[in-house]
């Protein structure tokens, strides 16, 4: 079976929603449950996924230090820049093969090889959303597809599934589509504008996206079983 064998966890943010902790730590390094959020990410990927590249922004030496101690493949400074900025801007852009993204507070239970193949069997799109359900207190863009063919991405109608942040791209091909300007909501609307922008019939057994410190402790909860 064809394999993906790249991840970028973007983790970069400054947790605004988290402070005063976050005056201290990144949001990537917060404590979750015997780890650390990205750490606990780093170690569900690892094993079905060789190569870990991180983005870092805020304490960003604070950060990779911590991931080089976690022995990710690179680090990638995106300070300042938009949560899309490396698909264009760094060595990342040259890799002319799916990517699989995710946030470093998305906490999830995913079966990879099973994206993997249905990646493949799509047609190995530029960029294929990873769709949840809704989960209460949690927002998102909602999909509207025809098939796997996204047609429109929706903060206010309600459908089936919304956007998890959860992607699996190909940043040679992204890079070559789409302008470069804006942020992953602009890079996902060049591309619904192109039929280029696929869902997938693959969906987390458990998710759960933290944005502050109460999330963080049901986030523990729910996930904490898995």
């Amino acid at each position: 079976m064809k394999r993906i064998d790249h991840t970028v966890i973007l983790a970069a943010g400054r947790g605004q929603r988290m402070m005063p902790v976050t005056q201290l730590v990144p949001k990537a390094m917060l404590p979750y449950l015997q780890s650390t959020l990205v750490a606990h990410g780093i170690d569900k990927i690892r094993p079905y996924i060789r190569n870990i590249h991180v983005t870092v922004g805020y304490k960003g030496a604070m950060l990779a230090q911590h991931l080089i101690e976690h022995d990710v493949t690179s680090i990638h400074n995106t300070d300042g820049q938009t949560n899309s900025w490396w698909v264009h801007n760094t060595l990342l852009r040259g890799l002319d093969e799916p990517v699989f993204v995710l946030t470093c507070d998305n906490v999830t239970d995913l079966d990879f090889d099973q994206l993997a193949e249905d990646y493949f069997r799509l047609g190995a799109p530029a960029c294929l959303l990873v769709p949840v359900e809704p989960v209460a207190h949690v927002t998102g863009d909602y999909i509207f597809h025809d098939g796997p063919i996204v047609q429109a991405l929706d903060r206010e109608r309600p459908a089936e599934t919304y956007a998890s942040g959860i992607q699996v791209l190909n940043p040679a091909r992204v890079a070559e589509l789409t302008s470069g300007e804006g942020d992953f909501m602009t890079i996902w609307q060049e591309l619904i504008a192109q039929q280029l922008l696929l869902v997938s019939s693959v969906r987390p057994k458990k998710w759960f996206s933290v944005d502050t410190l109460e999330d963080l402790q049901a986030c523990a909860a729910t996930m904490g079983a898995e």
